[in-house]
């Protein structure tokens, strides 16, 4: 049950806001039949919040990691700094980091300037962001600058992660706060955002280009300071000047009419086809603003890397079409079946199945687990009528995850961490018997876009698992792992 605040955004019927109910209740039924694994979306028209949504286990009270939507939030602490005279928007870059400069330092690299980070147009060949994330010492600085740069900064667009890195060590260098710190009573206190995260290098600097974690209305609330052009309620947060520049082509990054990612790339905003832009993270984490219908989107999902537009389509083709200029008539009936299916949005559990008779066997059975990628060293599960647990030991510890039957039970694991992440994760977990000796799990780290399907195979007194996660930015090929009884 949601609770009302003093930040909240207004709620409005869709109608009021010139929306038919039923184009979103399209989009919804879209989006499930076309993509499967979006995780929630709201939708402001007018700045009221006219439809919102989170597909159980994720929910309005979790924040979900965000990705690359986290470089247009870095941008808009450097145009905070740049207000209040941190350092200019025409700085050279090295300068900032000598102690992080190479033996040689060519023409290319001391034309650097900060725009050109803003703009990702570095005159990198590669993204930096490999090399930076190799440094035995962890100084990702130095790794930036190691790579070399091949083109004028300035005259060639390439999507680099690593650019995003160093603007936020620029803010931290030139202010003295970690990015977070700074932007607290600067943009989240004033726009009620209370939940905000951001993962850190090793040298303790904030990602910048990725790692922020937001709930999903924090996120729209951002995109709607955007499309106030930086005004938020009686207050001008960000200038309008910088709004404008931000959001505006600053270098061509492709000709395709049909992709909304070649439609120009402004201070880590790509442009968008119908005159909107966006803030964007893989896997499905959208922040869109359509100025000319006042309209922001934020979505978070878990969808693949080659399903990216289709999302941005379905706004297009459906929500985009709804949106009208004064308001529509009342539709009681439209209203009353999206609201019914907003509430019972769901990601399918596994099914219960029939069970098996291999559980009262192998319950409490302790396996030692043969030298894995997982680091895992035993696997115990128990069963019970109602619900199964799944028990690891790993170097680091011991940890035990619930799984109900179809139906989602929560804890938490660190079993699936990325490098970045180093807590233990929320997971909401369900099971079910495939067959006499086949029983499969789902884990879902619900505030993130991963999920990952274990199956268990039952030999005898020995045990096979497979491990595979939805999506990746690398290999998303199964993990074996094979283990017998102790």
């Amino acid at each position: 049950m949601h609770t009302k605040t003093e930040h909240d955004l207004p709620r409005s019927t869709p109608e009021i806001q010139g929306i038919a109910s039923a184009a979103i209740l399209r989009f919804a039924e879209a989006v499930e039949s076309k993509l499967h694994e979006m995780h929630s979306f709201v939708l402001l028209r007018h700045g009221s919040v006219v439809a919102e949504g989170w597909w159980s286990p994720y929910g309005r009270e979790h924040p979900h990691l965000l990705f690359s939507v986290s470089k247009s939030v870095t941008a808009t602490a450097v145009g905070l700094a740049l207000a209040e005279g941190h350092f200019s928007i025409d700085d050279p870059v090295l300068p900032f980091f000598p102690d992080a400069a190479p033996a040689e330092v060519n023409d290319h690299l001391k034309a650097l300037r900060v725009r050109h980070l803003l703009s990702m147009s570095t005159g990198h060949a590669d993204d930096t962001w490999a090399n930076m994330l190799s440094q035995s010492d962890g100084n990702w600085l130095k790794g930036f600058f190691e790579v070399p740069i091949s083109y004028a900064p300035g005259s060639h667009f390439l999507y680099n992660t690593g650019a995003s890195y160093v603007l936020a060590a620029i803010v931290q260098k030139t202010t003295g706060m970690k990015l977070l710190d700074y932007l607290q009573p600067r943009l989240f206190e004033p726009l009620g955002i209370g939940t905000a995260t951001w993962e850190e290098s090793p040298q303790g600097i904030a990602m910048g280009g990725i790692g922020l974690s937001l709930k999903t209305e924090d996120l729209a609330r951002f995109g709607q300071l955007y499309l106030q052009k930086g005004r938020w309620q009686d207050r001008q947060i960000l200038s309008e000047a910088w709004v404008a520049e931000a959001t505006a082509t600053q270098i061509a990054n492709g000709d395709d009419p049909q992709s909304d990612w070649a439609q120009g790339y402004g201070y880590q905003f790509w442009r968008c086809r119908h005159n909107a832009y966006r803030g964007d993270g893989v896997f499905g984490q959208f922040c869109i603003v359509m100025p000319e219908q006042d309209a922001v989107l934020a979505m978070t999902g878990g969808i693949d890397i080659f399903e990216a537009q289709q999302p941005l389509n379905l706004v297009w083709d459906i929500l985009l079409p709804a949106m009208e200029a004064e308001p529509l008539v009342d539709d009681p009936v439209s209203q009353q079946r999206l609201t019914e299916k907003l509430h019972r949005l769901s990601l399918p559990s596994l099914q219960k199945g029939s069970g098996s008779a291999l559980a009262s066997e192998v319950t409490g059975r302790t396996y030692k687990v043969d030298a894995n990628e997982l680091q895992v060293e035993t696997i115990t599960l128990n069963f019970s009528e109602s619900d199964c647990t799944l028990s690891i030991t790993r170097s680091k510890g011991e940890e035990t995850i619930p799984c109900g039957y179809a139906t989602w039970l929560h804890g938490q694991t660190s079993l699936f961490n990325e490098e970045s992440v180093t807590n233990p994760q929320l997971a909401a977990a369900c099971a079910s018997w495939l067959a006499a000796d086949s029983l499969k799990l789902i884990v879902r780290l619900y505030e993130t876009p991963f999920y990952y399907t274990l199956v268990f195979h039952f030999v005898g007194t020995e045990l096979m698992l497979e491990t595979q996660v939805n999506v990746s930015l690398g290999s998303t090929r199964p993990l074996l792992l094979t283990a017998h009884t102790l």
